[in-house]
């Protein structure tokens, strides 16, 4: 791509919008116009692919309303998103999460990262140093009085 076209490119594309990734539970906020009236609608649901880049990056969004399986592909430099908040960071180690199709209920569920520096729920990624142990002084015997008689 000629440097001319890749810097109109950037002068379009959206640096407003946070970077979503595969496996992210999101709120897309979409305008939606009805007649000359125009209002905001939430989609909520998992990131299950990105793909392209540039100005024809596009992610898609999967969620279940009343048992049936949606999935709706934003493009990323749309105006026609108002904008987008991740909910949660998912862990995942595929790039498309097309097997979340045969899955319903708890079994759609992901792996979450808590924290800037990526500790997993429940687990961390380096195990945390033993902690000292503390000086313990002898046990001696109980002082007894001693009593005169």
């Amino acid at each position: 791509m000629s440097s001319r076209i890749r810097q109109l490119d950037e002068s379009y594309e959206r640096t407003d919008l946070p970077e979503v990734s595969v496996g992210d539970s999101v709120d897309v906020q979409v305008k939606i116009k009805e007649g000359d009236r125009e209002r905001v609608q939430t989609f909520s649901g998992t990131v299950i692919r990105v793909r392209g880049g540039g100005l024809g990056r596009t992610f898609t969004v999967r969620r279940i309303v009343q048992g049936e399986g949606v999935e709706r592909t934003f493009p990323t430099s749309s105006p026609v998103i108002s904008g987008i908040q991740i909910t949660r960071k998912g862990r995942v180690r595929r790039s498309r999460l097309y097997y979340l199709r045969d899955r319903v209920g708890k079994a759609t569920r992901l792996r979450e990262v808590l924290g800037a520096r990526g500790v997993i729920a429940g687990k961390t990624k380096s195990r945390p140093a033993p902690e000292p142990a503390a000086e313990q002084a002898p046990e001696s015997a109980p002082e007894t009085a001693d009593v005169e008689a």
